[in-house]
C-alpha cells in the first residue's frame, strides 16, 4: 500500500507556502493578500504538526500549530477591520490606489 510520510506533508506545506507567497507578491487586492498570508500560516502549522508526528514524541507541534491558528485568527480580524476602514475612506481595497493615509 501507499504510505503517506513526512516528505509528503512537507511537500504539501511547500506548495501551500509557494501559493501564499505568489498570492501576496502578485495581487493588488488587500483581501486577496490577506488570504495569501493565511495560506502561509497554514503551511507553517502543517509543517509543525508533521514534524511533531514523524520526528518527536509529545504535543509540542500541535501546541505551536494551535498558537499559529490563534495568531492567524487575530491577524485576520485586525486586518479586515483595517481593510474596511480603508474602504470606507477611499472606496477601494486596491493596495496601489491607496497612496495616502489622510484625506
Amino acid at each position: 500500500m501507499f504510505e503517506v510520510g513526512l516528505v509528503h506533508y512537507l511537500g504539501l506545506g511547500a506548495v501551500l507556502m509557494a501559493c501564499g507567497i505568489f498570492t501576496v507578491l502578485s495581487r493588488r487586492n488587500a483581501i486577496v493578500i490577506l488570504m495569501g498570508i493565511e495560506l502561509m500560516l497554514n503551511a507553517a502549522a502543517l509543517n509543525f504538526v508533521a514534524f511533531n508526528r514523524y520526528i518527536t514524541d509529545g504535543i509540542t507541534g500541535q501546541l505551536v500549530a494551535v498558537f499559529i491558528i490563534v495568531i492567524a485568527a487575530a491577524e485576520a480580524a485586525v486586518a479586515l477591520a483595517i481593510v474596511l476602514t480603508i474602504f470606507r475612506n477611499f472606496q477601494t481595497v486596491q493596495v496601489n490606489q491607496v497612496d495616502r493615509l489622510r484625506r
